[in-house]
This record gives C-alpha cells, sequence and structure tokens, in this order.
C-alpha cells in the first residue's frame, strides 16, 4: 500500500472493518483504540483498498455491546457494505493529536531502538501486541524478542526525540 510521508502525515492503522451490521450499508468495526469506541471520534478514515488508501467520511456509529458499529457518507445498503469487508482503516497520524505526558501512542514507539541499561543494542520495535496482563513489544534484531511493556520494571525511558527505548532487560534472554 503507499504511505504517507514522514512526519505527522504518516498512516496510523486504527483498526478494520470485520463484518456486516444490518441491511442499510452498517459494518462491524475493530477497534484497537481504547477505548474502542474511540475510533468513532476520527474522520476522514482512509481505508485500505487495492493497494491505496481511499479517504471516506463517517456517516454515523454508536457502541453495540462490547463492539463498534459504523457507517460511512455513500454507503447507503448492505451490498456496499460487503464491499469494505476486511479494509484497515487508518488516519494521518496528526489527526491524533499529542498524547498526554507519559503516554505514547503505538505508532509513535514503531521502529525506535531498543536497547539495554548497558548499552546493548537488542533491535528496533516491529509492533507492539496487546495482552490480557499488559503491552508487549516485539523487538526485532539479530533475533526477535517479546519484552513487556511495563514502565519502571522493564521500560526504564522512552527517548521519542533520539528514536531510543531504553530497557532493563537480559540480552540473552
Amino acid at each position: 500500500m503507499e504511505t504517507a510521508a514522514d512526519g505527522d502525515d504518516r498512516w496510523v492503522v486504527l483498526g478494520r472493518i470485520s463484518g456486516l451490521y444490518g441491511v442499510r450499508g452498517w459494518f462491524r468495526v475493530q477497534s484497537e483504540t481504547r477505548p474502542r469506541v474511540g475510533i468513532l471520534d476520527y474522520s476522514p478514515w482512509f481505508l485500505g483498498r487495492d493497494g491505496r488508501w481511499e479517504e471516506r467520511r463517517l456517516a454515523a456509529g454508536r457502541a453495540l455491546g462490547k463492539g463498534v458499529v459504523a457507517r460511512l457518507a455513500g454507503c447507503e445498503d448492505r451490498d456496499q457494505a460487503a464491499l469494505l469487508v476486511g479494509a484497515p482503516i487508518a488516519v494521518r497520524r496528526s489527526q491524533l493529536g499529542a498524547a498526554a505526558p507519559g503516554e505514547y501512542y503505538w505508532a509513535d514507539l514503531e521502529g525506535l531502538e531498543v536497547r539495554t541499561v548497558d548499552g546493548v543494542v537488542l533491535g528496533r520495535i516491529d509492533h507492539l501486541l496487546e495482552t490480557v496482563s499488559n503491552d508487549v513489544m516485539v523487538v526485532r534484531g539479530d533475533r526477535e524478542r517479546l519484552l513487556p511493556f511495563l514502565r519502571e520494571q522493564v521500560v526504564k525511558r522512552v527517548d521519542l526525540a533520539a528514536g531510543v527505548v531504553e530497557v532493563d532487560w537480559d540480552p540473552a534472554f
């Protein structure tokens, strides 16, 4: 898929269209935002289709049980919505705004170098995973490592400007 320019115009995937809901163009959304319904706060959405990002305006959306359902402008029936199932939903980084002090968007952590407090480089953050107990950094270097994103215990310092996450971690592990 095409990528946005560096900086605040890069794409940040917030979820995907996961299924249909009803017959009037509504669909289910698998949201990666916290809270899940937070994905509805962003418009326009950019849908990944046919190797490019297509801008679409959100017409309506709401929480449904533990999930989210939505409808896009111009999507009026089930057949139109069916064409969107599976499409990733992204926004430009600039749409997210600044993170609160001490908090980070996953998109800002991806690609950062991870090094131990002793200066041993473990690799770069490829992506993050959400687990029941804590978030996990997938670090790729000489091998893949899964490091818990636990502030104070494991993550000692995050320096976005320098592009470094410093961790208290045994490189042999």
